[in-house]
């Protein structure tokens, strides 16, 4: 037993009830409607910070959404670690598919959380984790265990882009200077397997428009005269991977890393079963691009996906038009050395390459950010595991996520430090969907897990 778990057991019930009063309101940065509720929830996380035992807590403007700060400095010749996390949470549509109300966390059994789970929007991603930090440094400030200076930086527009984290960093870096910044914002294996996960993949999100005649038009009269734009964004869209899956864009591949058969070997050492993965997806088979297992695939290999494509009529009924336009939403994740303005330049240059005289294409890049790498040399990667270690009583297991996080690359280029990511929440845990959930035991393991980071970090600093 961990020296702090008879503490936590004391105050299991005070830090659900205080994780319940963030989930409880609506902070969805996407949509304005929400405004107040986002800036309310800032007020919360200051407030809580506060109470923990923060120094120099305050609410930054941006431009945006503000940033909470905090920090405690027990020692300036001792080691900084900056905890980043934010505050802000996805919409909760299809509000229909919710078993219970989004913002009305309740506790649930399931097969996978048999002590309960907490179900609100933000459980997980990322109030639930976030707050595992606010709790941890309060865990050390009661015992007098904290060993090094800790700052927080909690932003509230993570779940559109970090519009504004950029602007706010450069702004502020010798107030950001650290050794190294902690984040739990992914997940692991399995409650019993333990993992740290030490790469991100990178994101270039486009969106593509063809226009062919000027106005919709009937499909008796045109039908087979004019190109269908439909038709050739289809077409188009087709031929971005050839018959083994591979991205066809000319020079997509120039930058991606090929890792050695003895790296691979030790991803394919995490368990991972098939069948199962099949099963919770009731898919007869999988897919993707030919040479590489599963896990490789949606974690070290590049990928296109269409996430969005409409045009002309979706209502009820029939109605019989060609339409004067066609759109999708395009999405890269990208590995590490794959910049994602490059990426966008050499996507729309293709588009643009393969799209017919008989229509015109107008490509807009959206959002996009770097893939990151750590390793498990590293110091701070030593003291993770080291943490997990000691709480789960197993070393954990370094694995590589398919997702992005687009601020680590940031983070490392304008505070020169390198990220650790902590995550406690599973892939189960439905982040972005409908029935949102976060596991009692993943809260109250994380806010046990990651005094202990603090401890081996400054031991090895």
């Amino acid at each position: 037993m961990s020296k702090y778990n008879s503490t936590i057991q004391e105050n299991k019930q005070r830090y659900l009830d205080e994780l319940f009063d963030l989930l409880r309101i609506p902070s969805i940065s996407a949509d304005p409607a929400y405004k107040d509720d986002v800036f309310k929830t800032a007020d919360e996380v200051a407030k809580r910070l506060n109470e923990a035992g923060a120094d120099n807590v305050e609410i930054c403007e941006t431009p945006g959404y503000p940033v909470v700060y905090g920090d405690k400095i027990i020692d300036p010749s001792k080691p900084t670690v900056l905890v980043y996390g934010h505050y802000d949470v996805q919409p909760a549509d299809p509000l229909e598919l919710w078993t219970s109300g989004p913002f009305e966390p309740v506790i649930k059994k399931t097969d996978l959380h048999p002590e309960g789970a907490i179900f609100a929007r933000g459980a997980c991603d990322d109030k639930g984790q976030m707050y595992m930090h606010v709790k941890a440094f309060e865990l050390m400030m009661q015992h007098g265990t904290l060993p090094c200076n800790i700052k927080f930086m909690i932003e509230g527009e993570e779940e559109v882009g970090s519009a504004n984290l950029e602007w706010y960093v450069k702004r502020n870096q010798d107030k950001l200077e650290c050794d190294v910044i902690l984040i739990s914002d992914t997940g692991m294996l399995a409650n019993d397997i333990p993992s740290i996960t030490t790469g991100l993949r990178g994101l270039a999100y486009m969106e593509v428009e063809v226009t062919g005649p000027n106005r919709d038009l009937h499909s008796g009269l045109y039908g087979g005269a004019v190109a269908n734009p439909i038709n050739i964004l289809t077409k188009m869209i087709a031929s971005l991977h050839d018959e083994n899956n591979h991205i066809t864009i000319p020079g997509f591949y120039d930058k991606v890393e090929e890792l050695s058969a003895e790296e691979r070997a030790e991803m394919a050492k995490a368990p991972f079963s098939i069948d199962d993965y099949k099963a919770a997806l009731d898919i007869d088979d999988v897919y993707g691009e030919e040479g590489y297992s599963t896990m490789e695939r949606n974690s070290i290999r590049p990928t296109l996906d269409v996430n969005g494509i409409w045009g002309g009529y979706t209502g009820e009924g029939a109605k019989t038009v060609i339409a004067s336009k066609a759109y999708a939403k395009i999405s890269m994740r990208l590995v590490p050395n794959q910049m994602p303005d490059e990426i966008s330049e050499l996507f729309e240059k293709h588009f643009k390459a393969i799209a017919p005289k008989s229509v015109k294409v107008k490509v807009t890049a959206h959002h996009g950010g770097e893939g990151y790498v750590t390793h498990t040399t590293d110091k701070a990667y030593q003291a993770a595991s080291k943490a997990y270690e000691t709480t789960f009583g197993k070393k954990p297991i370094p694995v590589r996520s398919g997702g992005s996080i687009p601020i680590v690359a940031l983070f490392e280029k304008e505070l020169k430090s390198k990220s650790i990511l902590m995550g406690f929440g599973l892939d189960s845990d439905a982040i972005h969907s409908p029935n949102e959930h976060y596991g009692v035991f993943n809260y109250l393991k994380g806010i046990e897990t990651i005094p202990y980071f603090y401890e081996f970090y400054a031991e090895n600093h």
